[in-house]
């Protein structure tokens, strides 16, 4: 029997941590907010009860299950849209809001997502080979596995996955999709633990397969490095951005953005510049936060999240209210 997208349960992330970085009290209880990943709504739902009765919060996902979650928000503060959070800077422009006051994304994949086997994303139990997180547009896993060159599966898994056995394995998929279609997770799975020559302990060999080819499938470092520029498009001065990562490839990104706001290149002090003319930074880092042991404990799937919090700094002029850059 199917089992509904309502039978699964998730656990939010750093939720208590993840709001209270956004520094909701006082006059920005009233001031407008993004969360990029709706999910189940953890977040969302935390905000929506710090929030004023001014304030509004806009949520965005691609995974129409989550979508319908949103939904039965009913609330006048909130607005959902389908759609990735790379599309944050025009979709906020096109609701009259060029500046919002903080930014909250919780990357990666949602437990009901893993849990589901019907959208395959998980090895543990058998199901289609789809791994999209918006069922409605894309290419399945299943359908690029069965037309994509060696060399690209390769770099992928390689890359993405950061798979020492990225050849073996991309070998082994091309050497089995002339015998048979490969469209079930178990197959997959039972593929890349065969190529595999050494596994890592407690960890099944086809796990950095299956996060590489998700990430490729989903865009997610492109759409994270879009995202993170659209929404600092659109962060006011003074507000925050809080990002939490599962992976460090997502880690990376997202520290690498904030450092490229935070430490600005300084030119020759022999050049005759004056000083409100140099370059400034134009965030400041506020928290490196990890889960606590006993939130790892509860939910061992928080274990390797990173949450990184930067505000913009007020003396930061790129932005105007009307939405336009300096």
């Amino acid at each position: 029997m199917t089992q509904k997208a309502a039978d699964f349960t998730h656990r939010t992330v750093l939720l208590g941590e993840a709001v209270e970085a956004l520094a909701l009290g006082g006059e920005r209880a009233g001031g407008i907010y993004v969360d990029g990943t709706f999910g189940r709504g953890g977040h969302s739902k935390k905000i929506l009860e710090n929030l004023s009765p001014d304030g509004r919060l806009v949520a965005f996902d691609k995974d129409t299950q989550a979508i319908a979650s949103a939904n039965e928000i009913q609330d006048p503060r909130f607005t959902i849209v389908h759609d990735s959070f790379a599309t944050i800077s025009q979709e906020l422009l096109e609701r009259g809001m060029p500046q919002v006051d903080g930014i909250l994304m919780d990357l990666g994949i949602s437990s009901p997502q893993v849990d589901d086997a019907g959208r395959g994303f998980s090895f543990r139990a058998d199901g289609p080979l789809d791994m999209r997180m918006d069922t409605t547009r894309g290419m399945s896993a299943a359908e690029w596995l069965a037309t994509e060159d060696e060399q690209k599966i390769r770099e992928v898994i390689k890359d993405y996955g950061e798979e020492r056995f990225a050849f073996q394995i991309a070998k082994a998929i091309v050497a089995r999709r002339q015998v048979e279609p490969i469209s079930g997770t178990r197959q997959l799975a039972e593929i890349v633990a065969h190529a595999v020559k050494t596994r890592e302990k407690g960890k099944d060999p086809a796990t950095r397969t299956f996060q590489a080819v998700r990430i490729f499938i989903n865009k997610e470092l492109e759409d994270l490095e879009i995202g993170l520029a659209g929404a600092y498009e659109r962060l006011a001065p003074q507000g925050r951005m809080a990002i939490i990562s599962f992976h460090s490839l997502e880690d990376r990104i997202v520290k690498q953005f904030f450092a490229s706001k935070v430490n600005v290149p300084q030119p020759d002090r022999r050049l005759p510049i004056r000083t409100k003319d140099l370059p400034q930074a134009q965030m400041r880092l506020i928290a490196r936060i990890k889960p606590s042991d006993a939130e790892v404990e509860a939910n061992p799937r928080a274990r390797s999240a990173v949450l990184r919090v930067a505000e913009r700094l007020p003396f930061d002029h790129s932005v105007h209210r009307d939405g336009g850059k300096a």
